[in-house]
């Protein structure tokens, strides 16, 4: 969440950077114009229930028992696809490309130009680097073999999406950064360019080259520090291009206005998919698999890959569910879905070959942490 204001007392010089900066001035004057920020803070399309619904009492056994942790946890490590430089340099002969980095983050080549959603390519996924949720695989693809980066889109500022070095390699690069309201004063923090950042409302675009970058409404809610003032905004994305289109969810939970957003902006060639790190405990803010395939069809999406599941441990289910299910409802739907390993590019016009990578890699107690490797630039 937003938090630095100024450097007043000892405690604001003792904050970690990567906590980010308040939005102040004009930036914080065209937050207070939003149509979606009423009382103080941003609103959601349909209200939310960010608490777990349970007792903490309930909640806690499910996270931390041995038993629970064991099932979160591959018991062999999962498959990264060896790609090279050459496999991201080679243009997609369909003119449209994905390559799930993990997580959230996705490389996606659409009509010659190249997006990458919610970068994150530190070992975890906290302010800090000696605690907070770890990687279950290694980074595919070094930052710097990557290659070219036209635009950068970031769905909303939680850690596992906001990542601070991630965002300083790129920025030192000149790349554009386009943002939910608020989400570029912790850039600006950080020392991304003003000129370097644009920032958007709901249903507000820009334009990189051909592209057409839109936020658009989604469900959930921000935060980095200590404090949850809810002054920046959370976004799903469409990038439409001269020739394909394409859609990012963020983290959401369901809600009606997929089918508005599909009906408004799609149809689409591919849909990325939040299905991962929900929990009975808080419904409304993270999808299950099976609503994540009923909002690609809400969308009018052709196909489907699931993203949001597989490098960090944030929920109680077990590891390997998020695909699992995806594939089953996808199946059960008739509509097409695509798991590529870690690193695996491909074209959504012709998929991917069944391949359930992920079921070799099972559940089982957790392994010994292996060593954490430095962002590569």
């Amino acid at each position: 969440m937003p938090g630095f204001r100024s450097l007043s007392s000892p405690l604001d010089a003792l904050r970690p950077a990567a906590f980010g900066a308040d939005p102040a001035g004009e930036r914080l004057a065209r937050i207070r114009r939003s149509p979606n920020f009423a009382d103080g803070v941003f609103i959601n399309p349909l209200g939310v229930s960010r608490k777990p619904s349970g007792s903490m009492l309930k909640y806690l056994p499910t996270y931390f028992g041995k038993e629970e942790r064991a099932r979160r946890t591959p018991a062999h490590p999962i498959p990264v696809h060896p790609t090279t430089v050459a496999d991201l340099a080679t243009p997609a002969a369909s003119g449209l490309r994905l390559t799930w980095m993990g997580h959230s983050s996705v490389l996606a080549e659409i009509d010659g130009h190249r997006v990458l959603f919610d970068p994150v390519w530190s070992e975890r996924c906290s302010p800090f680097g000696f605690a907070g949720p770890r990687r279950l695989h290694p980074v595919p693809v070094p930052l710097a073999e990557v290659g070219r980066v036209d635009a950068v889109i970031i769905s909303h500022d939680h850690y596992d999406h906001l990542d601070m070095p991630t965002v300083r390699a790129l920025a030192a690069r000149g790349t554009a950064f386009v943002v939910p309201l608020g989400v570029g004063a912790h850039l600006e923090h950080w020392g991304v360019r003003p000129a370097q950042i644009t920032e958007l409302d709901w249903h507000e675009s820009t334009t990189v080259g051909e592209l057409t970058l839109t936020a658009t409404p989604a469900r959930h809610f921000c935060g980095r520090a200590l404090r949850n003032v809810q002054h920046t905004l959370w976004a799903s994305w469409v990038v439409a291009g001269p020739e394909h289109r394409i859609f990012h969810s963020g983290d959401t939970g369901y809600f009606p206005g997929f089918a508005e957003i599909g009906l408004r902006y799609g149809p689409f060639d591919a849909t990325m998919v939040q299905v991962g790190a929900y929990s009975e405990f808080w419904p409304d803010i993270h999808m299950t698999p099976e609503e994540g395939v009923r909002a690609h069809l809400d969308l009018r999406g052709e196909l489907m890959m699931p993203i949001h599941w597989g490098t960090f441990v944030l929920a109680p289910h077990p590891w390997a569910d998020p695909a699992e299910l995806s594939v089953a409802a996808a199946r059960e739907a008739g509509t097409r879905c695509a798991v590529p390993r870690p690193g695996q590019p491909f074209e959504p016009a012709t998929g991917l070959a069944p391949d359930r990578w992920w079921a070799p890699a099972g559940t089982a107690p957790a392994p010994a942490p292996a060593p954490p490797e430095p962002i590569a630039v």
